[in-house]
């Protein structure tokens, strides 16, 4: 892309409605050029590889199949070119934004921005500079001054195992481990999340989308 070449934009969302709102709000913004539209993680691979936009513009959910997040992570670590890729959502919990971010996302901002903030995101992230809309930002400031331990793989597995309803014994079973492990994990998960009862910890992985 050169300085008076516009940005080729790539828009992926499964909402027909909105993506259809977001190609007529682009196509009227200067210095940006729609060059395609995904409704799946996989036809938004498959298209980035043939057009090789410059800002691939990404929804976090997108129903059936991979979702934004590792989408994100193959456009950006995948072979051939590597667009940049803006998640443009309705989520702002820490987790999704952590996710989106460690996959290699170079902004995130949130479908209630207005156009022209749209508009100077997508520019920015063509030139490889961090957008984040302002209550995005304030998270992840927050999230550097105090730091939440990550949980790991098994603990993910126990807390899964949790929100299905299942007692120490049925996880433990279900697992392959014992219950004091359980008991343990258990443990761990609780001061992690800030919680002190099964409960909290499955409402607080909801919240915060940890849950498979």
């Amino acid at each position: 892309m050169t300085a008076s070449a516009p940005v080729r934009i790539l828009v992926c969302d499964d909402h027909v409605v909105v993506r259809a709102g977001l190609l007529a709000l682009l196509d009227s913004a200067p210095g940006i050029e729609v060059a395609g539209e995904a409704g799946t993680g996989e036809e938004a691979l498959a298209l980035a590889a043939k057009l090789a936009p410059d800002v691939v513009l990404m929804d976090l959910q997108l129903g059936a199949g991979i979702d934004g997040v590792e989408t994100t992570r193959r456009l950006t670590r995948g072979p051939g070119p590597r667009p940049h890729v803006l998640v443009l959502t309705t989520y702002d919990t820490d987790a999704d934004i952590t996710r989106a971010i460690e996959a290699g996302a170079t902004g995130y901002l949130l479908k209630a921005e207005r156009p022209e903030e749209l508009f100077a995101a997508i520019h920015a992230a063509a030139q490889g500079r961090t957008a984040l809309s302002p209550p995005v930002a304030s998270r992840v400031m927050a999230g550097l001054r105090n730091p939440r331990p990550a949980l790991t793989g098994r603990e993910r597995d126990i807390l899964a195992q949790l929100a299905r309803g299942l007692g120490n014994r049925e996880i433990a079973r279900a697992l392959f481990i014992s219950e004091a492990t359980v008991k343990t994990h258990l443990r761990r998960i609780y001061d992690k999340l800030g919680v002190d009862t099964r409960a909290g910890a499955v409402a607080v992985a909801k919240e915060q989308r940890l849950l498979p």
